[in-house]
């Protein structure tokens, strides 16, 4: 089969198309012939060993990945496709079953093939939803809810999104305004304002022109979506028992148990690792089926240009997420 590998840790470049023995599913497992997947951040900060993010997280993320290279030399964590082949003992798939799910730290989806035990995060596709969509339904979704499920969000209480216009963010702003039935106030760059409103949110803010922690307005939850905000910056803007949730940085660790000691005060929650489970595929599934979760696609790549994709992706750019094409949907 072929598939997107790399053998050492590095840029982009790294990464190239090579034609490598396509797997065999084992007992309890499935094989899955996969129409489309993502290159998301996750890919991105493994392929580099994490060194954009200094020398203790590089360090961090070598003892997950390998110290020398890469132990699994294949990327991608989201897969859309349709099972080809069944190991032993598999009783709740059947050939021919579209299906999607994340492989998280297994990687393996960016290849014509990757094998998923099936009692991994993998559920049938909604009847109407096509590969694509299918594929960057998991990732943002996933940290979405890990992040927003642990502030208690009430119906119709304040909820801003920072950096709501990437995966994360694009997920995060459906959930907390279409499932949670928050009031979502979502702040983005000028071009995302309109797209913003289309998926839920009742106020936007461009950040180019305003700073959301000035403009007197607070908030039951603020939500970090891309990991460049800071608590000390905008703990002026939630009100008294608010929820700061972070995406990223090590500093917020040490704030969740600073903040947590306080009484009822102002907390952040920033958990490691996160957890994602069956029953929130589940849900993004359901939530897909009745119209109230969208994945956003920015672009689509073919498996050849991965690079291309990988580039595009730590631009830090991208609106939702970037789609690899792999193989053609069956006809």
């Amino acid at each position: 089969m072929r598939a997107a590998v790399y053998e050492a840790y590095g840029p982009p470049e790294v990464l190239r198309i090579s034609d490598v023995a396509a797997p065999e599913p084992g007992h309890g497992e499935v094989r899955v012939r996969v129409h489309a997947s993502t290159v998301n951040r996750l890919d991105c900060h493994t392929r580099e060993a994490n060194r954009s993010n200094g020398a203790a997280v590089s360090l961090l993320s070598r003892a997950v990945s390998g110290f020398r290279r890469p132990r699994r030399p294949i990327l991608g964590t989201e897969f859309a496709g349709v099972i080809d082949r069944l190991g032993s003992g598999v009783t709740r798939f059947k050939l021919g079953d579209r299906v999607f799910g994340n492989t998280g730290l297994r990687f393996a989806c960016h290849a014509e093939y990757v094998c998923v035990r099936e009692t991994m995060r993998m559920t049938s596709m909604p009847a109407n939803v096509a590969f694509d969509a299918a594929a960057a339904a998991t990732d943002g979704a996933f940290n979405a809810l890990w992040c927003l499920g642990q502030a208690h969000i009430r119906k119709g209480r304040p909820v801003l999104v920072y950096g709501a216009s990437g995966a994360i963010g694009t997920a995060g702003v459906q959930l907390a305004a279409r499932h949670f039935r928050a009031e979502v106030t979502a702040v983005c760059s000028t071009k995302n304002l309109d797209l913003m409103r289309t998926l839920g949110a009742t106020h936007v803010i461009d950040y180019t022109r305003e700073d959301f922690t000035e403009n007197g307005r607070t908030y039951d939850v603020i939500f970090d979506a891309v990991g460049k905000h800071a608590y000390q910056r905008c703990k002026g803007s939630l009100n008294d028992g608010g929820y700061f949730l972070a995406t990223d940085g090590f500093r917020n660790l040490m704030l969740t148990l600073w903040t947590g000691r306080i009484g009822k005060g102002r907390k952040v929650r920033f958990t490691l690792p996160p957890k994602y489970s069956q029953a929130d595929l589940e849900l993004i599934k359901r939530l897909m089926d009745e119209g109230r979760f969208q994945p956003v696609i920015d672009r689509r790549y073919a498996l050849d240009d991965v690079i291309e994709a990988a580039r595009y992706v730590e631009t830090q750019q991208k609106t939702g997420n970037v789609v690899l094409t792999i193989a053609a949907a069956a006809t």
